[in-house]
């Protein structure tokens, strides 16, 4: 309940905590990293694919199926 009456100073603190957060991290100095000249990188050849041979549902293969579901479900 106090959380309700303080919503206000809670929000004010943790804006200004990000504010101070997004500062503080702005002030560190980028990191110079350096790529090796011979970097190889992973390809995979044969990239897996799904496919889906099923039918679609029909409007009452529907019904049947979600009337069975919360017939199912009611237990």
């Amino acid at each position: 309940m106090n959380v309700l009456k303080h919503m206000e100073a809670a929000f004010l603190f943790s804006l200004s905590v990000a504010g101070v957060a997004s500062v503080a991290i702005d002030a560190i100095p980028p990191a110079q990293a350096s790529v090796p000249a011979q970097v190889q990188v992973a390809v995979q050849p044969n990239i897996p694919v799904v496919h889906v041979s099923a039918k679609r549902m029909t409007e009452a293969e529907k019904r049947a199926s979600l009337q069975a579901e919360r017939a199912g479900s009611r237990t």
